[in-house]
């Protein structure tokens, strides 16, 4: 019996790439993958007669002569958020920018029959490491941001604020900070399973989060490697899907352990000239900058503003994935406000 063939078509390269590993991940040599990313191939491809069980197509690419090829079930991924029925009931419209887990949980869903679709394997815990080179770049606004619109997607998220004085909870409902001698006396000493000594004080808005401790670390006692020792510790629990950790911008032992046992790395700067040199310090600094681990995101940007990033004295090591204006993102709104920015959505699909 031949292979399900499934069609991936969308002239957007990076968006292709993460749904195209989560089918050849789940299915591997069980279907028949075809990728096209270009739009006169696309053209030429469906010139001719063509039959498919799936095709998901940009809404950019998609015409209606496609209903005339032999093709079971259409999904268009559209840049908008758009429940009106197609009239079709092999056509389905999905939002582009939902969580890749959950566009490809729907695909699977409708087409059962035709993809004789299996259990899908549990996904191990990622930690999403969000940083910068240099403070006031509003870091912590998109950490959460992220922390929540992956919430949103129904993933299940921590967000860990790996600061050495903390300063968030503002943010969010301004809840007290962590207390109780037992709780601190488990973080003065943790063991490996510290996750579960703090975990009856996580606290929930939209994601979990640890609350912010009631004085700065070394008022505390407490070693800034805590916040890597419970995150490994909430990962190996598997209670997440993601784990957001939070970091301060100071680049030390602990901040290179951070980076290399993080899943994907995101490092937030401004246009500015003092962000653009700090950033670029940084990359000098880390060993794999140019992997797909690491996705730089330019903060408050303003077009008519001094641009460094684009400056001919000043020549980046990094190529910024998204740019995030003044406009969309500032540092009072609530990260649930920001959840749908269209933004915020591309950055979190992009790390899954």
């Amino acid at each position: 019996m031949a292979n399900p063939i499934i069609i991936i078509a969308d002239t957007d390269e990076k968006y292709i790439a993460p749904l195209q590993y989560k089918f050849i991940n789940d299915y591997f040599n069980n279907i028949d993958l075809e990728v096209i990313t270009d739009k006169e191939y696309f053209d030429e491809y469906f010139s001719t007669p063509q039959n498919a069980e799936v095709l998901i197509v940009s809404e950019d690419l998609y015409q209606s002569s496609l209903k005339k090829h032999d093709i079971k079930n259409i999904f268009i991924m559209s840049e908008q958020m758009d429940d009106d029925a197609t009239g079709d009931l092999n056509i389905n419209r999905l939002y582009k920018y939902t969580s890749i887990r959950e566009i490809f949980s729907e695909i699977v869903a409708k087409c059962a029959k035709e993809l004789a679709a299996g259990a899908v394997e549990k996904k191990e815990t990622q930690i999403v490491l969000v940083t910068s080179a240099c403070g006031g770049v509003g870091k912590t606004t998109i950490a959460m941001a992220i922390a929540d619109s992956l919430a949103e997607g129904y993933q299940r998220v921590l967000y860990i604020n790996a600061a050495m004085m903390q300063n968030f909870q503002y943010l969010l409902n301004d809840d007290p900070p962590l207390n109780g001698t037992d709780v601190y006396a488990a973080i003065n000493n943790p063991t490996e399973n510290v996750y579960l000594d703090v975990k009856a004080e996580i606290r929930n808005e939209t994601f979990d989060y640890l609350p912010e401790f009631k004085a700065a670390l070394p008022s505390l006692g407490i070693n800034y490697s805590i916040y890597t020792k419970i995150a490994l510790s909430a990962k190996k629990s598997g209670d997440y899907d993601y784990i957001i950790i939070d970091s301060d911008s100071l680049f030390d032992d602990e901040k290179l352990n951070m980076l290399n046992m993080a899943d994907k790395v995101i490092v937030v700067t401004t246009q500015s000239v003092n962000a653009v040199n700090a950033t670029n310090h940084f990359v000098d600094n880390v060993n794999g900058i140019n992997s797909e681990k690491y996705i730089f995101i330019c903060n408050r940007f303003v077009k008519e503003k001094f641009n460094a990033l684009i400056a001919t004295e000043i020549v980046p090591k990094f190529t910024i994935t998204e740019y995030i204006t003044e406009t969309e993102v500032n540092t009072y709104i609530k990260p649930s406000e920001m959840a749908s920015n269209n933004v915020i959505r591309k950055v979190a699909f992009l790390i899954m």
